[in-house]
């Protein structure tokens, strides 16, 4: 601070006044210790009773659209502020449109400054109109202010800690950008006219009859009658599907990221929520890590809910490259929580033996699965029996456009 030099000159012009006997000298030295005093008092309490204050048009919005921020600092007491500097903490994944932003020492943030004065009982409010093409969970704030004396001896800062949080759905897409078949593209499953028998959902048992699968008969009741007995299930006219999402995007055992095949894997994800929704289907979501900012699992189970669509791409919009176990492992484990009649579709740029050696199981036994690859080459002419699709990496770099992973 230059008060500290001030207060300097200001002692040895006193002295020197004394030593030398001059009075305008005494007199300069005593009006340098009084601006001295007044800017130290200034600085004190220049910030006491500011308040800062953000506000978001939006705490959610789709790819592509824009949301207005708008900050506000109060000064609440009799004390003018000749000048403040405010500087807010903004996430680098948006873009402003009025204003201007500054590097921080922070990976992927950007700091908004703005310089004006405060009257007593004054306000300002600023308005920044931002423009979101970038899917993300993004973090606005801490904010810090800075102000002082009118003649810069002394200076103060705070720090405003409120955070604002806003999430940005991904881009969705037709299935025919994505080069995947927009009629049943894992295969023909008429919800309205086919019934299927629900394994999770056992209705009650009956006598064993010629031709029944030895995985439906109910052991227990068997022994205790004396006679074989089969499980009888409800039937149910719904079709459920499992989306699984893969961050994985690079070959074990080495660890990395490659953005643009995160991103294709996450518009591939929301393009197939929005159309499967639409044909009908129960859809669920599965990704293999914890969630952001809960910490649990992000896990989605199928529903037809109105508002499903919307949780997916809020769970999507979160998605991080932080695997906290393999997708096979994901696949074998919620895979026995849905019923057999649903529909099964991994979402991956690794195709690891163990998740293709999965797939080939579930298949064999009578599940509906479906693999989709992101980026890389086409793959070879499949010998499997469920459908396997490819995404190549043009689709982001043409129709898309590279979207980095937003923090």
């Amino acid at each position: 601070m230059l008060g500290g030099y001030w207060l300097f000159i200001a002692v040895f012009l006193f002295v020197a006044a004394l030593a030398l006997r001059q009075v305008p000298l005494l007199l300069l030295s005593l009006l340098l210790f009084l601006a001295a005093g007044v800017a130290w008092l200034w600085g004190r309490y220049c910030l006491d009773r500011v308040d800062y204050g953000r506000k978001l048009s939006a705490r959610r919005v789709f790819f592509g659209e824009e949301v207005q921020l708008e900050v506000q600092v109060t000064n609440r007491k009799l004390l003018p502020l000749p000048w403040v500097l405010m500087e807010d903490e903004l996430p680098q994944g948006v873009t402003l449109l009025k204003g201007e932003t500054s590097p921080s020492h922070k990976v992927s943030r950007v700091l908004l400054s703005h310089l004006f004065s405060l009257g007593w009982y004054h306000r300002v409010r600023r308005r920044y109109p931002m423009r979101c093409g970038q899917r993300g969970y993004f973090a606005f704030g801490p904010a810090r202010l800075h102000s002082g004396d009118l003649f810069g001896f002394f200076n103060r800062e705070v720090e405003a800690p409120q955070v604002d949080h806003l999430v940005v759905y991904p881009k969705i897409v037709p299935l025919s950008r994505l080069g995947l078949p927009s009629k049943q593209p894992f295969g023909d499953i008429r919800i309205q006219k086919q019934v299927f028998q629900d394994p999770v959902l056992t209705q009650g048992v009956r006598d064993y009859h010629f031709g029944d699968s030895l995985r439906r008969i109910h052991w227990k009741t068997s022994a205790r009658l004396g006679r074989l007995q089969t499980r009888v299930y409800e039937s149910t006219t719904t079709v459920d599907m499992g989306l699984f999402l893969d961050v994985r995007t690079i070959e074990p055992p080495l660890w990395g990221l490659v953005p643009h095949l995160l991103e294709l894997g996450v518009v591939a994800a929301a393009s197939l929520s929005s159309h499967a929704l639409a044909e009908g289907y129960q859809v669920g979501l599965y990704v293999n890590q914890t969630g952001l900012p809960t910490g649990g699992p992000l896990t989605i189970p199928p529903s037809q809910h109105p508002d499903q669509l919307l949780r997916i791409l809020d769970a999507l919009a979160r998605v991080q490259p932080m695997e906290t176990m393999t997708i096979a492992t994901l696949v074998q484990r919620e895979s026995q929580s849905l019923p057999w009649g649903s529909t099964l579709v991994v979402i991956t740029a690794v195709p690891t033996p163990a998740l293709l050696g999965s797939l080939i199981k579930m298949d064999r036994a009578g599940r509906r699965v479906g693999l989709i690859l992101v980026g890389g080459p086409q793959p070879s002419t499949k010998k499997d029996r469920f459908p396997v699709y490819h995404i190549p990496d043009e689709v982001m770099w043409h129709d898309l456009e590279e979207l980095p992973l937003g923090r």
